[in-house]
């Protein structure tokens, strides 16, 4: 496993696309915003508590989170995403880095973003609707939490392996939208950084 992640690794830094600035000067807002490649994502994402540990040099302070799947941060000062929403809070999963922004109902910022809902509860509620059980009022308020999770794609890149080698890439850079029923009154938005080796037949590793 830990040659597998080794390898993982290398390829990453082999096929970035762009100058690797360094996970110290990387931006968060840039992170959080679909700025960067993969490969710089995935060191600026390493080193929040590694060796450059730049959670603690840049002061930001984990929060405790009843979310088990994020590892949250507050920061000492505000950031601004999307060109209008500021926010303190920031958080990262195994592959993603979200703004946590105060916004009850994600969908006016997913529209403006392009972004459809992957779990909508509307035809749920629909259906309950028309079974004539019970009005469309109370249909919909059987229905308190609207969960929202979806993403638009915006970078998918595929590597083969090249003559002589053992391994291929596939990249993928996608906006994300999505709330959470352990963060009511709020609106993840961020950044999926998503990879994976292939192998000389172009199948997953």
């Amino acid at each position: 496993m830990v040659i597998f992640y080794a390898l993982a690794l290398a390829s990453l830094l082999q096929l970035a696309d762009t100058p690797n600035i360094g996970p110290a000067e990387t931006s968060e807002v840039d992170a959080i915003d679909c700025r960067l490649d993969v490969p710089s994502y995935t060191q600026f994402a390493m080193a929040i508590d590694g060796e450059e540990n730049v959670a603690r040099k840049r002061r930001w302070k984990r929060v405790a989170s009843r979310n088990a799947f994020i590892a949250e941060y507050e920061l000492p000062h505000a950031i601004t995403v999307v060109g209008a929403y500021s926010t303190r809070r920031i958080a990262f999963t195994s592959n993603a880095v979200v703004a946590i922004l105060d916004l009850p109902d994600p969908t006016t910022l997913a529209r403006s973003e392009q972004v459809e809902n992957a779990m909508s509860a509307e035809p749920m509620i629909d259906a309950l609707g028309e079974t004539g059980r019970m009005p469309p009022a109370q249909a919909k308020a059987s229905v308190p939490f609207r969960k929202f999770i979806g993403e638009r794609i915006l970078k998918d890149v595929t590597e083969h392996a090249g003559q002589g080698e053992s391994y291929g890439s596939h990249f993928v850079v996608a906006r994300t939208v999505s709330n959470a029923t352990t963060h009511p009154g709020k609106t993840f938005y961020g950044c999926t950084y998503r990879f994976e080796m292939l192998d000389k037949d172009g199948a997953p590793l």
